[in-house]
């Protein structure tokens, strides 16, 4: 049951005195912490570049999820359908090595994201994403991202040039990487 003000107990928007609909916010978010997520994804590289009135739509589509330590959060292989970012605590991003075990390919902290590659195509996810310390994180669905970019074109095309500069930037540390390790592996 909904008891926020100006909605009706099902959760449905309600026509307003002003003629404005208003939405339910998202299961456990309020209005003031919507607010408070807004203010959060500014400071978030993948958002910063984004006016406050689309971080607030932005912070009204996502949900709390809470993750002990050396919880899977996601495994390689598995189908992705979430954005994460984190609030609190560490996730290590990781592979399994044939041969040689888990290698550590990040460690991530409060303010950064990961599994942004699942709201813009269908591949299963690339690596296993893993509670290094308790956590806290802010979960995007790709369906309820989709239906706003499809409503807000604005939006869309602030927020896709903000992932292809994000996947282009990840693309060169990873050219970097490997031009060191070719470079290495010769000596």
């Amino acid at each position: 049951m909904n008891d926020t003000p100006g909605m009706d107990p099902a959760g449905e928007p309600v026509i307003m005195d002003d003629g404005t609909a208003q939405t339910p916010a998202p299961v456990g978010l309020s209005v003031v912490a919507q607010d408070q997520m807004a203010a959060f994804l500014a400071r978030v590289a993948l958002f910063a570049d984004l006016p406050l009135v689309y971080l607030r739509r932005v912070a009204a589509l996502g949900a709390e999820e809470v993750y002990a330590r050396g919880s899977l959060i996601f495994k390689e292989g598995s189908a992705g359908d979430k954005l994460y970012l984190i609030l609190s605590g560490s996730v290590r991003i990781s592979r399994q090595v044939p041969g040689m075990g888990e290698e550590a390919l990040a460690i991530l902290k409060a303010g950064d994201y990961f599994g942004e590659m699942a709201l813009i195509d269908d591949f299963p996810r690339s690596a296993d994403a893993l509670a290094h310390e308790a956590c806290r994180l802010f979960v995007l669905n790709k369906d309820r991202v989709a239906d706003l970019l499809f409503v807000d074109r604005d939006l869309a095309y602030d927020l896709l040039w903000t992932f292809v500069r994000t996947l282009s930037a990840r693309l060169r540390e990873t050219n970097d990487k490997m031009t060191f390790l070719a470079v290495s592996s010769r000596f």
